[in-house]
């Protein structure tokens, strides 16, 4: 499968930027908070980045999402229905104590049963039963053919049984619990101002080059360029975009990019009846719904000027999109182009449904989580209120953002979904297909149904023929971004500075990595 099956070579290749290098400190300006330290806490990328400094996963994505061998030394598949992982041996907990299938297993029975998780990683577990075979073996079985263990498996940290029995959040968060096989062992956690760790001198990919790493959260892209040219700290990620070509002429700071695995979009509230925002032009509930109707969609996306988002707001720094996931990646479907820009037909697709005046709603969107968030969204207002329809901006914080959304609260919305899988899987099953609790299909409620799709992405995930589930994939693709499912706006592009002397080896899934961050002087 494409960016999926780099195994071995891959491996070694990234091990090799684990050579030692002389003893140094290093100060990281990261945009995101992360919401907590144990990394079964929530399914963002922020979060899992701060899991990769102490755990360590069975499989793990290369810089370029490749499949990279982990506490798994290798795997196979031995049927349709059962997998079997070789695990390492001779890796010790940062305690000292042994790796072995025990803590597999233990992991495949925690992840359930973290308490008011808002975003479990019991996705990536269910219908999987895993079976010790041996100290250093286990094998993962499930009841049809499941193609994408690989990507599932590769997805969650593994966690000591010695000292995670029994382990609250809290555990993790105070460093109580944080003991991994990961590079770095935890110091501190201070919500909200920084995260401290030092080198782990035993890991078993060799010593980290750095002896000491402090991890600060500045949302402000102003305030994170500002502590870099003071010398506050070696490496800011996300730069502003207005920032970046200044930054580039600027001799004292060295700018990295690199591509995306996210796309932008927006979201809208199809599948109800009633939804919370959608309001008459004088403040009522508004029945029926009106993106229930199709050409109520289509106006909604004719009104968006995407070339002008990525010109204007991105300043370039980015790239049209035109689906759920960035060009060369598994299920990438050619025949789709980016959204139409025509706010003439889009008032007489708005008439024609019902609405010549419009209606009201509001959309809602991150202020510190994606490139510009906050820009986009009050753009993309007023395109959208150009049209007819009176549309209010509400910003909020990430650490609230999605917990909010997954309740409905939302009607219409800004969204992402990294492809951090390397193939479509994630985004068909959380943000396309309808949700059912107790299925794959439950957990990320995003307003839309369509019987037609469901089946194709059901018979998708159950065919391990990769040509046949590529075709799967392209055509419910296809068949949701024709049918306003979502709207794509456009792909990141990844950027970060750093002081001179220091280079950061760029990620498609956009994770700023201690690992990472190579010092050439």
């Amino acid at each position: 499968m494409k960016n999926l099956l780099a195994g071995l070579v891959s491996g070694v290749a990234a091990t090799l930027l684990w050579s030692a290098a002389s003893a140094d400190e290093l100060k990281l300006a990261v945009k995101t908070e992360t919401s907590g330290i144990d990394p079964h806490w929530q399914t963002l990328i922020v979060n899992i980045q701060i899991d990769r400094h102490f755990f360590d996963h069975l499989i793990e994505f290369g810089d370029k999402m490749e499949l990279v061998p982990g506490l798994a030394a290798s795997w196979k598949a031995l049927d349709d229905k059962t997998w079997e992982f070789k695990l390492r041996e001779g890796v010790k907990w940062q305690d000292g104590s042994p790796f072995t299938a025990d803590d597999v297993v233990f992991t495949w029975e925690r992840i359930p049963q973290v308490v008011n998780a808002p975003g479990p990683f019991s996705q990536y577990i269910r219908g999987k039963k895993v079976t010790k075979v041996d100290d250093f073996t286990v094998r993962v079985s499930t009841e049809a053919p499941y193609p994408l263990m690989e990507t599932d498996v590769a997805q969650f940290a593994i966690v000591s049984r010695k000292n995670g029995d029994g382990a609250t959040s809290a555990d993790y968060n105070s460093g109580k619990a944080t003991i991994g096989t990961g590079p770095f062992k935890f110091v501190e956690y201070v919500s909200g101002d920084r995260i401290v760790m030092k080198a782990n001198p035993d890991y078993w990919r060799g010593k980290p080059k750095w002896d000491r790493v402090t991890i600060k959260p500045i949302k402000s892209g102003p305030s994170r360029v500002a502590a870099l040219r003071a010398g506050d700290v070696d490496l800011i990620d996300f730069v502003p975009p207005a920032d970046i070509n200044t930054l580039k002429k600027d001799s004292s700071v060295s700018v990295w990019q690199g591509s995306s695995n996210r796309p932008v979009f927006l979201h809208l509230d199809t599948n109800r009846d009633l939804s919370p925002s959608m309001l008459t032009n004088d403040g009522k509930p508004l029945w029926p719904n009106p993106t229930r109707d199709w050409k109520v969609r289509k106006a909604i996306s004719l009104a968006i000027n995407q070339e002008a988002i990525v010109d204007k707001v991105m300043e370039g720094n980015a790239i049209l999109a035109t689906q759920l996931v960035p060009p060369g990646f598994f299920g990438y479907n050619e025949d789709l182009k980016p959204g139409e820009y025509d706010p003439d037909r889009a008032k007489k697709l708005l008439a024609e449904a019902g609405y010549p005046d419009g209606f009201r709603v509001t959309l809602n969107g991150t202020h510190d989580r994606y490139i510009n968030d906050k820009q986009i969204v009050q753009t993309v207002a007023q395109m959208v209120s150009r049209i007819g329809i009176k549309v209010e901006v509400r910003t909020h914080p990430v650490a609230t953002y999605y917990t909010t959304a997954n309740t409905g609260a939302y009607s219409f919305w800004l969204g992402s979904h990294s492809v951090s899988t390397g193939e479509p899987s994630a985004q068909l099953n959380h943000l396309i297909h309808t949700t059912w609790p107790g299925t794959p299909y439950c957990c990320t409620p995003r307003g839309y149904s369509n019987p037609r799709v469901d089946r194709i992405i059901e018979k998708g995930m159950v065919t391990v023929d990769n040509d046949e589930r590529e075709k799967l994939f392209k055509q419910a693709i296809g068949i949701a971004v024709e049918d306003i499912a979502v709207i794509p706006l456009h792909y990141q592009l990844n950027t970060w500075a750093s002081r001179p002397g220091i280079e950061y080896i760029s990620r498609l899934d956009e994770m700023t990595l201690a690992q990472n961050v190579i010092k050439t002087k």
